[in-house]
């Protein structure tokens, strides 16, 4: 399995309170949670703790972005729309 890279897209594997928000859109200020499942794109990689850390966005279906979490690795699925073979 190849490590997740920037502008791979998501899916949050539990549910993510508020308090590891940054909640970027007034509209979405009442927002207490978002829900596992929920699709977001790695806008950002960088290291924290000696592990890599990912910075996810988070969009509405025009685009405008909502929220940012950051996560490990194991609280996120990468989703693939290929298959992907390996020689």
């Amino acid at each position: 399995m190849s490590q997740p890279k920037l502008l791979d897209t998501v899916a949050i594997l539990a549910d993510l309170p508020s308090e590891r928000l940054a909640l970027v859109n007034p509209e979405f200020s009442s927002i207490d949670h978002l829900p596992i499942g929920l699709v977001g794109t790695i806008v950002h990689v960088f290291q924290q703790d000696n592990n890599e850390h990912y910075l996810i966005e988070f969009a509405d279906a025009q685009g405008r972005e909502y929220a940012t979490a950051t996560l490990a690795a194991n609280e996120f699925l990468v989703l693939h729309q290929e298959l992907q073979l390996s020689h």
